[in-house]
């Protein structure tokens, strides 16, 4: 019998304290562990956009970084505790300057070498379609430390937060995400329509992330490869944002609905018969606050 007496009590893990809290106060200072190093990266994943949702970790490395190279996804807000030495670059490719990736690659290479501690901070999770594995690839082959911190991405977050399961007992037991901008240098797409089409049709759930310009596209794609046209469609816009919109509709629906409600990127789809919950528990779904 394992002897009780001998597990780590909570209070004596060596865990980051949350910030702004403990007994309502600040904490005094940033645990080691959770301090940005010189000569180091960190990818860091910023979540949706809500900026009560980075995680402790990403919180406290933001706040003790040398420099901090943001995506256009990321919100300012989010920048605010960083110390008035700290460097702000923005390589978001929203800006009228799009940032080629290979410049970000070098700039993260340069800054390191430096001595910098540099924090890649980029929307949802860096590793779910932000290229954080080529950059990871990237620094390995030119000997820079990194670290990798994980973030909410909207994959999970829009759904939630507009009150869709993305998996239900009694409706899904799967679900499948996809791009919706795949790059143009592909010879061929790496989307097998049919595979996916037969995962929703039979009670999947079907996730798009960046699919707004290519909504129509994909709508028919699905359409021509067996999918009901009377199958729920939701969009949910800069989810968990101050200007954060949920329009619903059918595959046969949403592209009209879409440009009704001038729906615009960022925007995640969610299609199968999981969003049609969302009307049965609308009724006490408290909205979401952003900060």
């Amino acid at each position: 019998m394992e002897d009780d007496t001998a597990r780590e009590s909570p209070e004596s893990i060596d865990s980051c304290p949350t910030p702004g809290e403990e007994g309502g106060t600040r904490m005094p200072s940033v645990p080691e562990r959770c301090r940005a190093s010189s000569g180091q990266v960190y990818l860091i994943g910023a979540g949706p956009g809500d900026p009560d949702l980075l995680t402790v970790r990403a919180r406290w490395l933001i706040e003790t970084a040398d420099v901090v190279l943001h995506d256009a996804l990321v919100r300012k807000v989010m920048l605010e505790s960083l110390p008035d030495s700290a460097e702000i670059v923005d390589v978001g490719k929203r800006v009228e300057y799009k940032t080629p990736q290979s410049e970000i690659n070098d700039l993260l290479v340069e800054r390191a070498r430096a001595g910098d501690a540099v924090v890649r901070l980029k929307g949802g999770d860096s590793f779910v379609f932000g290229r954080g594995g080529e950059e990871a690839q990237y620094l390995t082959a030119h000997d820079v430390p990194f670290q990798i911190v994980p973030g909410v991405s909207s994959v999970l977050a829009a759904p939630g937060v507009a009150g869709i399961p993305l998996t239900h007992r009694d409706v899904s037991s799967r679900f499948t995400v996809i791009t919706g901008h795949e790059t143009p240098e592909k010879d061929e797409s790496a989307l097998e329509w049919d595979a996916i089409a037969a995962a929703v049709e039979s009670g999947g759930t079907l996730v798009v992330l960046m699919g707004v310009r290519t909504l129509e596209r994909n709508v028919e794609a699905l359409c021509a490869h067996g999918v009901d046209a009377d199958k729920p469609v939701a969009l949910v816009q800069k989810a968990t944002w101050t200007d954060q919109q949920v329009v619903r509709g059918t595959l046969e629906t949403i592209v009209d609905r879409a440009e009704t409600e001038s729906v615009s990127p960022p925007a995640t789809a969610i299609v199968g018969d999981v969003a049609a919950i969302r009307d049965e528990i609308e009724a006490e779904l408290v909205a979401f606050d952003p900060a």
